[in-house]
């Protein structure tokens, strides 16, 4: 990472230390620690993760994290010691649940919206994960630019399924961004991706399967070749909703398709 990202990084991290009054033992998420009390802005709540007693702070009226973050946090594989970055954090549920089910060495997330780094970042802190839990603010598309190439052993992302013009009203608005391509597109992430991946580097994204052909399509373009998909169905007898997906950066052709998630039996 440059120089520069350090320097902001430790600046945001300074700033956001007044916005969280907490009282710990130094330990850690997980550890016997005295009671935390988080400072909430207007409008933001405190969620409780049902995972090693952490919790997230969250704005309803911006964007809440949906079950979506959950199945992509338990497809993805991270071995141990191993870096990994998430592409659109949001308010950076995916670093922070990976923090507790992986045993990766460091989890990075980029989020463009200053106001929405400033929440993930004020969680992180919250937990006590400041060790093991960065947040960055950025675009994806220069984050081949505010990371070293070829710096990450994992990359996740959970980004906007529909496009720009489908059904968008306020393209500034917080859900808006989280749901329609409006600051990136699918071709920004898997270009910055294919930058920032190890070679045999893995991409791990949940997608929605409409759009299936293209992701198929644009990944191997981008050298990340799909190695394994997972559907996930409401009902046994619907459609698919979701779709999650592996990629292997310099891989081979050879794509698992694994038995389906189905949500109510």
């Amino acid at each position: 990472m440059s120089d520069e990202y350090k320097a902001a990084a430790a600046k945001e991290r300074t700033e956001e230390k007044d916005a969280v009054l907490s009282d710990r033992d130094g330990e850690g998420h997980g550890k016997s620690r005295e009671p935390r009390t988080a400072e909430l802005l207007e409008g933001e709540r405190l969620d409780d993760l049902q995972l090693n007693g952490l919790e997230l702070i969250q704005n309803p009226e911006k964007f809440c994290f949906g079950v979506d973050a959950v199945f992509l946090s338990d497809f993805v594989k991270v071995k141990p010691g191993e870096r990994v970055l998430d592409l659109g954090t949001g308010n950076g549920i995916i670093p922070i649940l990976l923090s507790a089910k992986t045993k990766g060495s460091h989890f990075t997330g980029l989020e463009i919206q200053p106001e929405m780094a400033k929440m993930a970042r004020r969680s992180v802190s919250y937990n006590g994960l400041e060790e093991k839990v960065d947040i960055v603010t950025g675009d994806i598309k220069e984050a081949a630019e505010i990371f070293k190439p070829a710096f990450f052993d994992v990359i996740t992302t959970n980004p906007p399924y529909m496009i720009a013009e489908h059904g968008l009203r306020n393209p500034e608005d917080a859900k808006a961004i989280a749901r329609h391509e409006v600051l990136c597109t699918l071709d920004d992430i898997l270009r910055e991706s294919m930058r920032l991946l190890q070679d045999k580097g893995r991409f791990y994204m949940i997608h929605r399967p409409f759009r299936l052909t293209e992701i198929m399509i644009k990944m191997n373009h981008y050298k990340i070749e799909p190695k394994r998909i997972q559907f996930i169905y409401p009902h046994i007898n619907k459609e698919p909703t979701m779709v999650l997906i592996e990629g292997v950066r310099g891989a081979k052709q050879r794509v698992i398709v694994e038995p389906p998630i189905v949500i109510y039996e």
